[in-house]
């Protein structure tokens, strides 16, 4: 049996509550891990990773609240310990951009089996990065850091990478189809936000119409035609 010290120490921050429930009682069926913390919107994610100690943060990222890749970035600046492992559905080229930005630990896919998310845990404690496999074909370890294999990536933004996580969610549901009143209920917020979120990424892409925001969506790998 580990030693209380030599335990993992992992906060989970997800705001679907079975799947957070299942990841945690998953992560304390775990010799040598124990959830010392839980939190269903970022805000409350960050308070938490401090004040429990955690070693590891297991961080969904389409969470309510403070965009996830800027509390990383946050989390980083105020020199906290843990380390921030992402969680998604999605794999965005721009997801994954902004989370080499943010100096996360970690990527992982939720479509990987949970025996992926242990390995990324004990990989990240031990000083390691780890990324999804199909998240680590895409990126290149160069001398100056991780990049995305898409460009030759030298810190320019692309217009993608300037979207906030809640607008890249919208913007695949646009591009999906999806009426106001059905993104709306899906995100969970006002019809008044939903437009609200569409007027400002339309302006941030200099797209200014639908269809031309699902082409953009398309091209990008936001969305799948």
């Amino acid at each position: 049996m580990m030693s209380l010290t030599s335990t993992i120490r992992v906060e989970v921050a997800d705001d679907h509550i079975v799947f957070r429930e299942g990841l945690v009682a998953q992560i304390n069926n775990q010799p040598d891990m124990i959830v010392v913390a839980v939190a269903g919107d970022a805000e409350t994610a960050l308070c938490e990773a401090v004040a429990s100690k955690a070693d590891i943060l297991l961080f969904d990222i389409e969470m309510p609240g403070t965009d996830a890749f800027t509390a990383t970035s946050d989390l980083a600046e105020r020199h906290s310990p843990v380390r921030i492992i992402f969680l998604s559905a999605f794999s965005y080229d721009t997801y994954i951009e902004r989370a080499i930005r943010a100096k996360a630990w970690g990527y992982i896919s939720k479509s990987e089996p949970f025996s992926t998310v242990c390995d990324a845990i004990r990989e990240v404690k031990a000083g390691w990065v780890y990324y999804s496999s199909e998240i680590r074909a895409r990126i290149l370890n160069t001398p100056d850091g991780l990049r995305l294999r898409r460009s030759a990536w030298d810190g320019a933004t692309t217009r993608a990478s300037q979207l906030t996580t809640r607008e890249l969610e919208l913007l695949a549901y646009l591009a999906s189809g999806s009426s106001t009143k059905q993104i709306a209920q899906t995100m969970h917020i006002s019809a008044k936000t939903v437009d609200s979120h569409k007027s400002s990424l339309m302006h941030k892409l200099d797209i200014h119409d639908r269809v031309g925001l699902a082409r953009f969506a398309f091209r990008e790998g936001i969305a799948t035609p």
